[in-house]
């Protein structure tokens, strides 16, 4: 979207861009008497002016949609700019847009109005913080994640050329040293044959260039990780990728109430399907996929090896439960033990500051660090209760 548009009625005020809105109070209790409109293109002066006009109210709080999406560089912007900024779910503004119109459909207006709705009126909001250890973390891991697609992707074409190359094709987990081997033997006579063996050649070169870049990734990230003070890689499963993933999506862990709004946002809460005398949940294809992603391969990781997760993982098979109902189990116990593990930093590093060393910590409600601890399975938990905004602090 090119442009940016201001609808203003009474003592509140909303801007809206991609997805960004401004809520502010007048203080003294006057009202507009006609409503006003302005549009603003998405230029630096059309942004200098948008701040221009909003500084008249001193006490002002931004609210913008996905601060980890199409909405983050106008939110990096404003906290560039000193302004206190809210992240506002895409599900929430859309749910107040439903409520307020009666449909959905969207407008620059209505969208802008029901974006300033959540702000104004969710007090559970995550105020976006420029965290430069996290945007540096940010950077690294998506770099990460970059290598690890290209490297599938590599793979998956070295496969069909080396299928079309030998009887049979190649093993299915292969590393770049084990082609090339299987390269050396090929000496194809045909045009065809001697293009693809070129092409698998530079395939394989590829690969050993993102092996050295992956390496060499994990070990910053390693570092990086472990300057935060965090000990999520002592948990089974997580590695620096993982870790970094968790501290980046997830920020403050205790804006989450409980482990059962934390396991509703990652995903891996159930979703209650019973009917009747039937008592089933199904998987929840909603959360935090990239969470949702660390989890799962947290879990792959422990049913390899003899571990807790193992255990509990045969328990729930031998109780009678799917191996895909038992899957699903495991993540929930992890998340759980993810959150626990979460909070007793955060409240380890609260009271000692960091760089100290970890004190006593209160009991939390999450489940303790190995699955077998109690905690239920229970699906999505209620509503949150929501309280009054407060006005925040200045972000750092």
């Amino acid at each position: 979207m090119d442009r940016a548009s201001e609808d203003a009625h009474g003592p509140s005020g909303v801007w809206h861009g991609p997805a960004q809105a401004l809520r502010h109070d007048r203080g003294d209790g006057r009202r507009r008497d006609r409503p006003g409109r302005r549009t603003l293109r998405h230029r630096p002066r059309g942004y200098t002016a948008m701040l221009r006009y909003a500084r008249q109210w001193p006490d002002r709080v931004w609210a913008v949609e996905g601060c980890n999406g199409i909405g983050r560089h106008i939110a990096n912007r404003l906290l560039a700019d000193g302004e206190q900024v809210l992240d506002v779910p895409a599900k929430l503004s859309a749910r107040a847009r439903v409520f307020a119109t009666g449909q959905g459909r969207k407008t620059d207006a209505t969208d802008a109005h029901s974006v300033a709705l959540v702000g104004t009126r969710m007090a559970s909001l995550r105020p976006v913080v420029n965290d430069e250890q996290l945007a540096l973390l940010r950077i690294l891991v998506d770099r990460r994640r970059s290598l690890g697609d290209d490297h599938t992707r590599m793979v998956a074409q070295l496969h069909q050329l080396l299928l079309e190359l030998i009887p049979g094709g190649a093993k299915k987990s292969l590393s770049a040293a084990q082609a090339k081997a299987l390269l050396a033997k090929v000496r194809p006579r045909d045009a065809a044959g001697k293009a693809r063996r070129r092409v698998a050649a530079e395939l394989i070169s590829d690969l050993e260039r993102i092996y050295r870049r992956s390496k060499e990734a994990d070990k910053e990230l390693k570092e990086l990780v472990a300057s935060t003070g965090t000990t999520l890689m002592d948990l089974h499963g997580t590695g620096p990728s993982g870790a970094a993933r968790l501290l980046v999506e997830v920020g403050d862990i205790t804006r989450f109430p409980d482990r059962a709004h934390f396991a509703s946002w990652n995903g891996t809460a159930p979703i209650d399907a019973s009917s009747g005398d039937q008592v089933r949940h199904r998987l929840s294809r909603a959360g935090n996929r990239q969470i949702n992603r660390v989890l799962h391969i947290m879990a792959t990781v422990q049913l390899r090896n003899p571990t807790e997760g193992r255990a509990y993982f045969d328990r729930k098979t031998a109780s009678g439960k799917t191996s895909m109902e038992a899957m699903r189990a495991l993540k929930r116990r992890l998340s759980d033990i993810v959150y626990r593990r979460m909070l007793d930093d955060a409240l380890g590093q609260a009271v000692t500051g960091p760089g100290g060393h970890r004190g006593a910590t209160t009991e939390s409600s999450a489940a303790g660090s190995h699955p077998h601890t109690g905690t239920s399975d229970k699906s999505l938990p209620g509503p949150a209760t929501t309280h009054p905004t407060t006005t925040l602090s200045t972000a750092p």
